[in-house]
């Protein structure tokens, strides 16, 4: 009887071996399964093909694609049911003796695909068009009954991967705001929905009152208790919709800028009954919200906005879209002063909107190829977001090619907005080896160190930041100098790898950026040679790949170069107002007044972060006079005059120069003038003069525009203009 008991455990042994638990779908690289499309969802035909391609580049196998079930003993049945329990974008995998059902809500079967990829064969999709498929010959889905459904039913975020890789997009699940809003109407809508052109002119009253008088412009904010600005927008609104069906939701939104919000006696008041500007503007929507109920509306909770009314709530098909721009970055949200307050905001709209669209920043704006070490708050803020009941939420982090390891932060943030709770670490490491090879433990210790260095030295992570910023405190020489020696043997690592070498050298541009936004800072710099080998080996690498843009202004590295020759290098010619006594008779504006006069002449040129070097005037004029110490004989003279009109810093109407041999009797030298300049690209401008001259003394005045202009998102406000070097020759 034992003996025969033996002989039954052997053989139950043999058979569980042989039958191991699953769904075989292919054997020896021959198919052994069949996909059935059980509707004509978009999403499902892309569930069905992705399935098959990736199998196929796995084993070799082409699993046929059908709509009526085969005779194959097995079938992968896939469908899509918009009416389903499950959340939007949610899934259902079911195995159920030899064939497997896939359900999805949303682009949920794409979603369940993707997870069956990455689970069952180990694919891992690091950025555009890079991608790890191991290879098997057999594929067996195992056993199982899987629910899920990410945090957030709509993910955005930035990277070059989603615009160049279609796969890549679906594979991660980003959606893209024309996906979802009618008329590509998102975010800042009010000088879309009405020309102000043409309604400025007709109707001025329609728009806010700032300091006094009303401010119409592309840029300007709308006057929200006008009824006929109410009834000419609802007008506009039937046009969108009858012109964009299908879609059901819209951004009426306020445009860009900071206080510009109408202070007429009306609107005033709604402020002072809800405590909150956000009062009126939620009034408005709500009644177009009223006005169009199978419609859903959009709008902004930002800069003046941000903080909730107390009386108003939103209605059920009002979107509120809360955004956190003015906090720092170094720490996760509930732990810095603005971001405190931000989350003071958050809990505040919380309660009363179960409908909050999150838009978060997470990248330097002023200098995408720059150090931005944010990665280990990603995951406490999303869950932050999760938990206040977050339902759409976008990741503005500016992933253009040669962005601070752009690829690294979407893959986490892809992972994070599915589900919040995930191990971040472990994420980032399988991604430093995955994507970096043999290189990634010294990049893992690179960032590591930028970490650690940066939380250490108590400064501000900004997305408005520079390197200089930082370059006592994580940026430091001696800190910068074990960068580059990390760097340097990831290079080695994958010397023999052109792709890793190529992915090692792309992450490796922001150091360098650094290093040469760092150098043009010092007032001697020991190895020009060296700086100027540095800046040709930055200039060849990101026109090699493709580097597009230095910031959200769009200024190129090329041109960028070829400034930092003429501009930036040690060794331009003599200038004879360089260490010159400068005094204001027209003063700076607020800490620009207490800074050196000094700076104006210290043959440091300013870049196109405002933060370093330049000296600022908001809204009035400025007078300087150099004394030379001697009389000097001249032909050129000019200040360097900083175009960045994100920061509100527009050119100045112009100026004169006059001189002097004894500071007392004044000769006007002649004068210039700036065109209106709308470019947003971050430029410099020389404001100056040529003759023979012959002086001791110069005095520069110039005029300031005053008041930004009505095309300027800080239209009825001060504009400032900023002067670094002054140079005579």
């Amino acid at each position: 009887m034992k003996h025969i008991t033996s002989i039954l455990s052997l053989a139950l042994c043999i058979l569980l071996t042989s039958c191991s638990p699953g769904v075989r779908i292919v054997e020896n690289s021959c198919p052994k399964a069949s996909i059935i499309v059980l509707d004509d969802n978009p999403n499902t035909m892309a569930a069905a093909e992705l399935l098959q391609d990736f199998v196929q580049r796995s084993s070799g196998a082409l699993l046929p694609v059908a709509t009526e079930q085969s005779d194959e003993s097995t079938h992968i049945f896939i469908s899509t049911n918009e009416l389903s329990s499950l959340a939007y974008d949610g899934f259902r995998i079911r195995t159920d003796n030899s064939d497997i059902h896939i359900e999805g809500r949303g682009a949920g079967a794409v979603n369940a695909v993707v997870r069956l990829l990455e689970q069952e064969l180990g694919v891992r999709y690091w950025a555009g068009f890079s991608v790890d498929i191991p290879e098997h010959k057999n594929i067996t889905i195992s056993e199982m009954d899987l629910c899920d459904a990410p945090a957030f039913r709509y993910r955005q975020s930035q990277s070059w991967s989603s615009k160049e890789d279609p796969t890549y997009k679906l594979w991660h699940g980003w959606r893209e705001p024309e996906e979802v809003f009618i008329g590509k109407l998102w975010v800042h809508t009010f000088g879309r929905l009405l020309n102000s052109d043409i309604v400025g002119r007709e109707h001025p009253e329609w728009y806010a009152l700032v300091n006094g008088k009303r401010r119409p412009g592309s840029n300007a904010q709308w006057c929200l208790t006008n009824e006929e600005l109410f009834e000419a927008v609802c007008k506009k609104l039937e046009e969108v919709f009858e012109a964009n069906p299908g879609l059901k939701m819209i951004s009426v939104s306020q445009n860009d800028g900071t206080d510009t919000y109408c202070t007429c006696p009306s609107c005033q008041a709604i402020y002072d009954e809800e405590g909150a500007v956000s009062g009126a503007y939620l009034r408005f929507v709500n009644r177009l919200a009223e006005r169009f109920p199978d419609k859903e509306f959009s709008t902004l909770a930002y800069l003046f906005s941000m903080k909730p009314p107390k009386i108003t709530k939103p209605l059920p098909n009002v979107n509120i879209m809360l955004c956190d721009i003015d906090c720092r970055r170094q720490l996760p949200l509930t732990e810095t002063d603005r971001g405190r307050e931000f989350v003071k905001a958050l809990e505040g709209w919380s309660p009363i909107c179960d409908n909050i669209f999150m838009w978060d920043y997470g990248i330097n704006f002023d200098n995408f190829v720059s150090p931005f070490p944010n990665f280990h708050v990603l995951q406490p803020n999303i869950q932050l977001f999760r938990d206040h009941g977050v339902k759409m939420h976008f990741a503005q982090v500016a992933g253009t090619m040669g962005t601070d390891f752009c690829e690294l932060r979407a893959y986490m943030l892809a992972k994070l907005m599915w589900n919040p709770d995930l191990d971040a670490r472990a994420l980032q490491e399988e991604f430093m080896h995955g994507y970096y090879g043999a290189a990634g433990k010294y990049l893992l210790e690179y960032l590591d160190i930028c970490t650690s260095e940066l939380i250490a030295s108590g400064k501000e992570l900004w997305i408005y930041d520079s390197p200089i910023s930082h370059k006592d405190g994580f940026l430091n020489a001696e800190l910068r100098k074990r960068y580059n020696e990390l760097f340097d043997k990831a290079e080695e690592a994958v010397a023999s790898d052109p792709v890793l070498l190529k992915r090692v050298r792309i992450s490796r541009l922001p150091l360098q950026y650094s290093d040469l936004e760092i150098a043009r800072t010092m007032s001697e710099y020991a190895d020009v040679q060296a700086l100027e080998s540095a800046l040709a080996l930055f200039e060849e690498r990101t026109a090699e790949y493709g580097v597009p843009t230095l910031n959200e202004r769009n200024n190129r590295p090329a041109d960028y170069c070829k400034l930092y020759r003429e501009r930036f290098m040690p060794g331009k010619s003599k200038n004879l107002a360089s260490g010159a006594k400068v005094s204001y008779t027209m003063a700076p504006s607020g800490k620009y007044a207490q800074m050196p006069a000094s700076m104006l002449v210290d043959g440091l040129y300013g870049g196109t972060t405002f933060v370093e070097s330049w000296i600022g005037w908001e809204g009035v004029d400025g007078e300087v006079i150099l004394d030379l110490g001697r009389v000097c004989e001249f032909n050129t003279v000019y200040a360097d005059f900083l175009h960045q009109i994100g920061a509100w810093i527009l050119l100045p109407k112009g100026g004169c120069w006059s001189g002097s041999k004894d500071g007392e009797s004044w000769q006007t030298l002649g004068t210039f003038s700036f065109p209106d300049e709308r470019d947003g690209t971050v430029k410099f401008e020389k404001g100056g003069v040529e003759g023979n001259f012959s002086a001791r003394y110069l005095k520069l005045h110039v005029d300031a525009l005053g008041l930004c202009p009505s095309w300027h998102y800080g239209v009825g406000h001060p504009c400032w203009f900023f002067i670094d070097e002054i140079v005579v020759k």
